[in-house]
């Protein structure tokens, strides 16, 4: 009985051994079979079939890409976008970079990162670089439609005079007048109806007296229109600066000003965009 049950159990192990070799042989088969040539099941030929189907199919696709990609590319202009029609009238921006410009006039650490901000701004404005440019005429759109290598008009910083950093290099933030550099944002094409002017109001009772420069805070019309990065690489847009004429009675009071181009056809009441021809800001001046 003993022998017998030794016999089957031998039979057993050898039933299990065998078919953990042939399991373990069919997996070496599949990855590679010595026999038939075949790897991952598939022969050469077979595999050479497949990646020349692939081949084939996705360089039809790259190539009606690329074909779909120059087609649109040819009804483009690389100096005037397609479409334009959303920004018809521009934005205002300020410098300072900050809607709200809290400091205090006795301690230039306050202050010194606002008027870097604005000497970083007027470098291109500096007299004798914008020398290099044209002298156009005021009051006179300066088209150049045809001209393949477009003008530039001059617009010097010391126009700006006292808010122009040259006589005052804190721009009046020492004395506790700021200068806040409002500029209007470029669009292509551009040629505003009328005089266009900045305007700025204090939101108080009382009225803040500023002064603008240039004068009544003129964007002229010789600076438009503007033809594009590209066909006007060296084209600087006007500024208009405005010192705040803050007095003593209005220190550690938060003073908002908002500021609009008028004057022109320019929109400057779109409640759904608040800076639509339009920007406002606040100041705090402490001492």
């Amino acid at each position: 009985v003993e022998e017998e049950e030794e016999r089957k159990q031998g039979e057993k192990d050898t039933q299990m051994e065998r078919k953990k070799d042939e399991k373990e042989g069919s997996w070496k088969d599949f990855i590679y079979n010595p026999r038939t040539g075949e790897f991952l099941g598939r022969t050469a030929g077979s595999w050479g079939l497949i990646l020349l189907f692939y081949l084939i199919f996705y360089g039809f696709l790259g190539g009606m890409f690329s074909l779909t990609m120059w087609v649109m590319l040819q009804t483009l202009d690389e100096n005037v976008p397609q479409h334009q029609d959303r920004v018809a009238s521009p934005g205002l921006v300020i410098r300072p970079h900050a809607v709200e410009i809290a400091f205090n006039r006795s301690d230039p650490a306050n202050y010194n990162h606002y008027i870097q901000q604005l000497h970083d701004l007027l470098q291109n404005y500096n007299d004798s670089i914008q020398e290099r440019n044209d002298l156009c005429l005021v009051g006179e759109y300066t088209e150049q439609d045809n001209e393949p290598v477009k003008k530039v008009c001059q617009f010097k910083r010391s126009t700006l005079r006292q808010c122009s950093g040259l006589p005052d290099p804190s721009f009046g933030f020492k004395e506790g007048k700021p200068c806040i550099i409002i500029k209007m944002n470029r669009v292509i094409g551009l040629k505003p109806e009328g005089d266009p002017y900045i305007n700025c109001t204090a939101k108080r009772a009382t009225s803040l007296q500023m002064q603008y420069f240039p004068s009544e805070g003129r964007l002229d019309k010789m600076f438009f229109p503007y033809y594009g990065k590209n066909a006007h690489p060296d084209y600087v847009q006007p500024l208009v600066a405005v010192k705040l004429l803050l007095t003593k009675e209005d220190y550690n009071i938060e003073q908002t000003v908002e500021c609009k181009v008028e004057g022109s056809n320019l929109r400057n009441d779109d409640d759904r965009d608040k800076f639509l021809g339009r920007v406002t800001f606040r100041v705090k001046v402490s001492e």
